[in-house]
Parts: structure tokens; C-alpha cells; sequence
């Protein structure tokens, strides 16, 4: 295996507030690490695979920058640094494929596919509030979650806040067995899933216990302002006009808002109108807000689901349908079995 040393400076005039008390901080980094790493005044050597060295020089590097900032590290910021890094781009990655590339994360790299995810993928960059419409399959949801995991890491907000209309169970959520977590947890098991698929389960878990990360029903998130934070709203076609205000008006300085929905799929009683559809037209022309449409052109999940979306549309545009059918059942399917997963995406 080979075998490269790298010397890194450490911010100059005090190296200590780096390595830590006792060099505890180094200690961490050193426990994360197989590489030798050994510090020598304002200096540190590294010893190991290529690889390993590169991400110890990120770490050093993350460290520099938030002491810049701040002033101080605390062991929590050495930590939270430590998690976050975890890969690179793979070897021989063009230059031009890296300026695609939405996040790498542990088991490859996440990039928009479609056009439609291109353009939303910009839209999320330039602007403080996106909305993404469209069918399920199109990536609406996992991209927003790679936007915020890669706003994270990049130390652009603080915290990632991903909420849900838990609308099977009225948001009281009362008659689920269980505490708060086990009675929530199948209504937001989509948004676990999705981060699990960009950070470790172990890492998930960490920044939730940390409240880096959070996964709530859109209910809990009234009275709140919230700052420096990545804020994503999925299945917002299931979101009444008052609780999409709700939503949209907890956005503090510096946090960016996504809200994903499909206006197909409204699971709301009959009459009650959808906020996602009504904010289209409320929104429509203010600025730093923008609207993504995707259609069935944009999924990318199995082969078939496109042709079933189609399948569906056909069936729906024949005369005399109307489709209130499948909406009843649907609904008496939601009030029988209230733990059943939705995932649409």
C-alpha cells in the first residue's frame, strides 16, 4: 500500500486552541483515522494512504476556517467536522463532472439527472424558497436532501429541518400507540430513508441526537423561528393553505425553504383545499421564490414507474371518470391501517 507523508499548518499564533486541551481535540481526529498524525509546534504530520491523508488535510483544514470564524473550536465543532467528512470525489472525476455534482456521498456521487432536476438544482442555489411540483419519482425530495446534507457539510447553515403532513392521522396523531417518535415515524420514514442514503445510519442518528438534524410533522414546527437552517416541507400537497402560511413564515435570517408536493396526489378531506395549490397562485410572482415543474419525463426510479404514471393519466383522461373513486378508497385504506407507509417522494 502506499504510503505519503503531508505536513500541515495549523493557524498561526496558537496552535493549542487546534490540537485542544491536553490535545484532545487531535486525540479525536487521530481515533477517526488510521493514518499517524503527530503534531510538531504550528505543525502537523501526517503518515498513511493516500486517501486518508487527503481527508486528515480537510479536517485541519475545516478546523483553520471555523477558528478564523469564530474564534474558539469546542470539542462538539471537532465532532460535527469529523462526521461530515467522509468522502471525496472518486479518482480521475473530471472537472467539468465535478461542477454537477450535488454531493458525494458514502456510496457515490448524487448529481441532477433531467433537465428538469438540472434546473432545479440551480433554482435551489440562487433562491431562498423553491417549490418542486410533480409526480413521485422524479427526485423531487432526494435532491432537496442532498441540497441540504451538501449546505451542511459546506457549513452554509447549522442544522437541517425536514417536516411532513402526518395528514393519515389528522396531525393529532393521538390514536397511534407509542410515544412521539414511534407514532411519527411512519409518516417520516421517507425523509429517514433519504439521508440514510447520503450519511451513515450512525451519523443519522448522531446529528439527530444533536439536533443538527431534524425530522418532524408539520404540526410541531408552529410558534417557531428558524435560523441558519436547511428547511425541507415534503408532501406539501398535503398541507392546508393556514399550515403552508404557517410553514413559510418560520423561515428565519440565513435558512432556505424547499417544498415538494404532488397536486395529484391530495390526500386532504374532500373540499379541503390544498395549500399547494393555492400557493402557486398566492407566491407566483415574488421574487427569490421560484417553481419547478417536473413531469414523467423526470422519473428516474425503475423503468416502469413512468409507464404507470402514464398508464394512470390515460386512465384518468377517459370520459366519464373522474377519479373520486380511487380517493375514497384511499381515504377508508389511510382510517384502517393509520401506520401504513406512503414514501412517494
Amino acid at each position: 500500500m502506499e504510503v505519503i507523508e503531508r505536513k500541515i499548518k495549523l493557524s498561526p499564533g496558537d496552535p493549542m486552541s487546534i490540537l485542544g486541551p491536553g490535545d484532545q481535540y487531535l486525540q479525536l481526529i487521530e481515533q477517526k483515522f488510521d493514518a499517524s498524525i503527530v503534531a510538531r509546534g504550528d505543525t502537523v504530520i501526517v503518515h498513511g494512504a493516500p486517501g486518508e491523508v487527503a481527508q486528515v488535510e480537510r479536517v485541519f483544514k475545516e478546523l483553520n476556517f471555523v477558528l478564523s470564524k469564530s474564534g474558539k473550536l469546542s470539542s462538539r465543532d471537532v465532532s460535527t467536522i469529523l462526521d461530515l467528512i467522509e468522502t471525496g470525489p472518486p479518482e480521475g472525476m473530471a472537472g467539468e463532472e465535478l461542477d454537477s455534482v450535488i454531493l458525494f456521498a458514502h456510496h457515490d456521487a448524487i448529481k441532477a439527472k433531467t433537465p428538469t432536476q438540472k434546473e432545479y438544482y440551480q433554482a435551489i442555489k440562487k433562491n431562498d424558497i423553491v417549490f418542486a411540483i410533480g409526480p413521485a419519482g422524479t427526485g423531487k425530495t432526494y435532491l432537496a436532501v442532498a441540497m441540504a446534507v451538501s449546505a451542511l457539510k459546506n457549513r452554509e447553515v447549522t442544522r437541517i429541518v425536514l417536516a411532513r403532513p402526518a395528514v393519515e392521522a389528522g396531525e393529532s396523531l393521538g390514536f397511534l400507540p407509542g410515544d412521539l417518535a414511534q407514532k411519527v415515524d411512519p409518516y417520516l420514514r421517507p425523509l429517514y430513508d433519504a439521508l440514510q442514503e447520503m450519511l451513515t445510519g450512525e451519523k443519522v442518528r448522531t446529528f439527530i441526537e444533536r439536533g443538527t438534524i431534524e425530522v418532524v410533522p408539520l404540526a410541531y414546527m408552529r410558534g417557531r423561528t428558524i435560523n441558519s437552517a436547511f428547511v425541507i416541507l415534503d408532501e406539501a400537497q398535503n398541507a392546508t393553505p393556514m399550515q403552508m402560511k404557517m410553514f413559510l413564515t418560520r423561515l428565519g435570517a440565513g435558512s432556505k425553504a424547499i417544498i415538494t408536493g404532488d397536486q395529484t396526489q391530495v390526500d386532504l378531506p374532500t373540499r379541503q383545499q390544498s395549500g399547494l395549490i393555492q400557493i402557486q397562485q398566492v407566491l407566483n410572482d415574488v421574487a427569490g421564490i421560484k417553481f419547478v415543474y417536473f413531469n414523467k419525463g423526470d422519473v428516474v426510479r425503475h423503468k416502469l414507474v413512468k409507464d404507470i404514471i402514464e398508464a394512470y393519466e390515460k386512465f384518468h383522461e377517459q370520459p366519464g371518470h373522474s377519479g373520486e373513486e380511487e380517493k375514497a378508497t384511499e381515504r377508508a385504506d389511510d382510517f384502517s391501517s393509520p401506520s401504513r407507509e406512503r414514501g412517494r417522494g
